[in-house]
C-alpha cells in the first residue's frame, strides 16, 4: 500500500522551498524544449576562480580524500578564523568555528541546537524562503515582522522592539539580504544591537552576501559595531555566492565554543564532515587572491544598473534599488487583479506563472518571502540573457495591464 509508511509529523509543519522547485520545474521545461530566460536561481553564473580548483585537485593528488574531524579540518577552521578577523575585525579560535554542507546546513544545525519548542524567533520580512521553515522543524516559532519599501526594507529597533515577547529568544539579521538586497548602516547595526543586547536576545547573522555590495558600500558586521554581543551572536556564513562555489557545499558558523560544541554533536550524527576535497578549495578561497571577488562584484554591479533602469520603465513597478547580493524584488502589485484570458492574476505566484508559460521569463513569486506583491529577479546571468530576459518580462506586463 502506498500509505502504509506514515511520514513524520513534523514534516508537516514544512513546505518544499519555493526557489528549490523552480529550479526543478525549468529543467523540466527545457527537456520538454521550451526557451525559457532563468531570473530564479540564486548562484553567480561565473565559474570557480582557477587558483581554488587548483587547490582542491593538488588536494586529491596528495590523497586529502579520508574523512576529516566531523567539524572540519584544523587548517580550514584557521582560514576561517583569518578570514574573519580580515574582513570583519572577529577573532575567533578554532573551538568556536565549525564547517557544515553549506550556508542552509549550517543555520540548520544551528537552528536545531539553540532552539526549543516554543522559542519566538524574529524574522523580518521579506525574508529567504527557507528561514521559516527551518525554524519550524527545530521547533521554534517565527514571529515575522514587515519591513518597508521606503526604508530600503531595513527592520527598525522600534518594530523589533514591538514583536518582543517573554517567549522570543532569537532574531535572524540578514545583510545583505535575499531577496531584497537591503543591508545595515553601521548606525542601523548599533540601534538594533541595544535592543538585542537589552532584551537578551540571540542574533543569528547570516553574512552569505557580505562582501557582493555596490556603489561603495562597504557591509559593516553586528559585532564590530556592538563587541558586547559576543556570546550571544552566531555569525554564519559560507564560500559559495563570494567564490562562485555552490555545488561544492561549504559553509561554517563562529560562535561560543559550547554551541559549536554542540552543532557537532548533532553533525555527527547526520552528515559527518563536509567533503575533504571541499575543505582544500575552500582554504585556498578563504586565504587565497581576492581580486576575483572584486572582479565578479563589478560584473554585477553593471548588470545591476541595467536592470534597475529596465524596472523603472516600467509602468507601475517600483523597486528599492538594492545594496548588495544579486537580487532586485520589484512591487509589481499594480498587475494584480486583473484576467489575461483565462488566467487570473490574482497574486505574484499567478504573475510569475504567467510570466514562466506565457513570456518564457523565470522569476520567483514574493509570497514564500512574505512579500505577496512582489518577484524576485536574479541577475546572475549574462548581459545577453539580462536584455533578453528584461524584453520579455516588459512585454509580459505590458500585456496584463491592456488586460481588462
Amino acid at each position: 500500500m502506498s500509505d502504509s509508511v506514515r511520514l513524520s509529523e513534523r514534516l508537516c509543519r514544512v513546505k518544499p522551498s519555493a526557489t528549490v522547485a523552480l529550479t526543478a520545474k525549468l529543467a523540466e521545461l527545457r527537456r520538454q524544449g521550451q526557451d525559457i530566460v532563468d531570473f530564479g536561481t540564486g548562484e553567480p553564473d561565473f565559474d570557480t576562480p582557477d587558483h581554488i580548483k587548483a587547490a582542491a585537485t593538488a588536494a586529491i593528488a596528495a590523497g586529502q580524500t579520508k574523512y576529516t574531524p566531523v567539524g572540519g579540518t584544523l587548517a580550514l577552521k584557521e582560514a576561517v578564523a583569518v578570514k574573519l578577523q580580515r574582513d570583519n575585525g572577529l577573532t575567533y579560535t578554532p573551538d568556536e568555528i565549525i564547517a557544515s554542507c553549506g550556508g542552509k546546513h549550517a543555520l540548520y544545525n544551528a537552528f536545531q541546537a539553540i532552539f526549543q519548542d516554543g522559542d519566538e524567533v524574529v524574522v523580518p520580512a521579506p525574508y529567504w524562503v527557507s528561514y521559516v521553515d527551518m525554524l519550524k522543524l527545530a521547533g521554534a516559532t517565527p514571529v515575522i515582522v514587515q519591513t518597508e519599501e521606503r526604508d530600503g526594507f531595513r527592520l527598525r529597533p522600534d518594530a523589533l522592539e514591538g514583536a518582543i515577547t517573554p517567549r522570543t529568544r532569537g532574531l535572524i539579521l540578514n545583510s545583505p539580504s535575499n531577496p531584497t538586497g537591503a543591508a545595515y548602516e553601521a548606525a542601523d547595526l548599533r540601534a538594533l544591537g541595544a535592543v538585542i543586547e537589552r532584551r537578551g536576545l540571540i542574533a543569528i547573522s547570516d553574512d552569505v552576501y557580505e562582501r557582493l555590495t555596490y556603489e561603495g558600500f562597504v557591509q559593516r558586521h553586528l559585532l564590530a559595531e556592538c563587541p558586547a554581543l559576543r556570546p550571544q551572536t552566531i555569525v554564519i556564513s559560507s564560500v559559495s555566492k563570494t567564490y562562485a562555489m555552490t555545488g561544492w557545499r561549504l559553509g561554517y558558523t563562529a560562535a561560543p565554543a559550547h554551541v559549536v560544541k554542540a552543532m557537532n554533536t548533532l553533525q555527527g550524527q547526520s552528515t559527518t564532515n563536509p567533503a575533504s576535497i571541499t575543505q582544500a578549495a575552500a582554504i585556498a578561497a578563504l586565504t587565497g587572491p581576492q581580486e576575483c571577488v572584486a572582479r565578479m562584484v563589478e560584473e554585477f554591479g553593471r548588470r545591476r544598473r541595467f536592470v534597475l533602469e529596465r524596472l523603472a520603465a516600467i509602468a507601475g513597478v517600483t523597486c528599492a534599488a538594492p545594496r548588495g547580493a544579486f537580487y532586485v524584488f520589484p512591487n509589481v502589485g499594480v498587475y494584480l487583479g486583473r484576467r489575461l484570458g483565462g488566467t487570473a492574476l490574482d497574486s505574484a505566484s499567478d504573475l510569475a506563472r504567467y510570466l514562466l508559460t506565457e513570456a518564457g521569463v523565470a522569476v520567483v513569486a514574493g509570497e514564500d518571502f512574505g512579500a505577496p506583491r512582489n518577484v524576485r529577479i536574479s541577475y546572475a546571468t549574462s548581459m545577453e540573457m539580462l536584455r533578453e530576459g528584461m524584453d520579455r518580462l516588459a512585454r509580459g506586463l505590458r500585456a496584463a495591464a491592456a488586460a481588462a
